[in-house]
């Protein structure tokens, strides 16, 4: 696909972008560039390429959750701007 000065331009204002004109020109040629390599990449043979999901073949790296003393109540609290009842107390976002 060749990119144009106009469409960079037309990008720009939808994206609400104040762009000078050294920018859209920078733009442009930059844009211009990133589209032909994806242009070259299209031309490999990618038909005996197994589709991934992700580049690397990582597992759940999270470490198990491990049961500990809960934060007193009271602790909980002490710098909670309201609270009512030994709870938090939060405005009403649902009427």
């Amino acid at each position: 696909m060749a990119i144009d000065r106009e469409t960079v331009k037309h990008v720009a204002v939808l994206a609400r972008l104040a762009m000078t004109e050294a920018e859209l020109d920078r733009f442009t040629e930059q844009l211009r560039a990133i589209l032909d390599y994806v242009g070259k990449l299209n031309e490999l043979d990618t038909s005996r390429v197994e589709p991934l999901s992700h580049a690397l073949a990582l597992k759940n790296v999270l470490r198990p959750d491990e049961p500990g003393n809960p934060l007193p109540r009271k602790q909980a609290l002490a710098n909670a701007p309201d609270q009512e009842g030994g709870f938090f107390r939060v405005p009403r976002i649902i009427e």
